[in-house]
């Protein structure tokens, strides 16, 4: 029998004084698409003084829009979700025969619903030599798309080493192969630009990663951005992270996870909060604070249920 897990996520803000906040967008409840079920979800919010608004953004992601009253000395989200991990094979899915081999064009109708994910950012001289060196030892000759995908994702998490940057924000795919380390956030924006380059729509997809012991594929060490990251012993038992992946899309397999950290493809682990083209619409949260000297705490722990 499968697992069920639930999952327990808090994140609060403790401020020195009172401050007023602005509205803020929470994106941390499972975005639609998600393959792994979610039998039962809440989010709480402190200050419990707020207006609270379920919404879809442009993506389809779930967003809840909150709006404050008065002031408060803390902001806190919780989140509680009970999720079955049943085992998901990430190779079963259908494509289209004119897309079985790669490279292979987009038709013009898809084109045109694809335009925000194929079009890649100014690729530096490091980016056009890395996707270059993928031209020459992957596609001399075309090659099955699954076996390409499989390829490219697993040279990327070779070449980029994972590190925990606590920093806000994305490096540039540029900076990253320069530096030839990156947390899982650089790497996934690395590999959407590769993609992109090669003609191909990609996403970038912000959510959450469990890890449960008997899952060994998975006990690679990943570790998300808001996390103490992996553990050189190896993965604790039973583990949960906020995490970032890419999602390609591939006529009549439609969006595929890749998680260029790994080098494995999305399976039942994987839980997307959120997906856009743009890191910055994948923030979990997104606000603002009066000026003030902040205390910020994280805990994210994972339980098996009884069957």
């Amino acid at each position: 029998m499968a697992p069920r897990v639930a999952l327990h996520h808090a994140t609060s803000y403790r401020y020195d004084r009172p401050v007023s906040l602005s509205p803020h967008e929470v994106r941390l409840r499972p975005a639609p698409h998600s393959r792994t079920p979610i039998l039962a979800y809440s989010l709480s919010v402190v200050p419990s003084s707020h207006f609270i608004n379920w919404q879809q953004d442009p993506y389809g992601n779930h967003v809840a829009r909150l709006v404050f009253t008065g002031t408060t000395r803390e902001l806190a989200f919780t989140v509680d979700l009970v999720a079955d991990m049943t085992a998901i094979n990430p190779f079963d899915f259908f494509i289209e025969l004119e897309a079985e081999s790669f490279p292979f064009r987009y038709s013009e109708a898809l084109q045109v619903d694809l335009t925000a994910y194929t079009r890649p950012e100014p690729a530096g001289p490091l980016l056009e030599g890395w996707v270059e060196s993928m031209r020459r030892e992957l596609l001399a000759q075309p090659v099955r798309t699954t076996q390409f995908l499989v390829a490219l994702n697993q040279r990327l998490a070779h070449d980029i080493r994972y590190l925990v940057r606590m920093e806000p924000g994305v490096q540039p795919a540029e900076q990253t192969l320069a530096l030839g380390c990156g947390s899982c956030r650089d790497s996934t924006w690395l590999l959407i630009q590769v993609l992109r380059q090669l003609g191909l729509g990609a996403r970038f997809v912000s959510g959450y990663l469990i890890q449960l012991q008997s899952s060994a594929a998975l006990g690679d060490g990943t570790g998300g951005p808001d996390t103490e990251g992996p553990d050189t012993g190896g993965p604790d038992p039973d583990r949960a992270d906020l995490h970032a992946w890419a999602e390609v899309y591939i006529p009549g397999a439609g969006w595929i996870g890749l998680d260029p950290t790994s080098g494995l493809l999305a399976g039942e682990g994987h839980i997307p909060l959120a997906c856009s083209a743009v890191t910055g619409s994948a923030a979990p949260v997104s606000g603002r604070a009066d000026p003030a000297e902040v205390l910020f705490e994280h805990e994210m722990r994972v339980t098996r249920l009884r069957p």
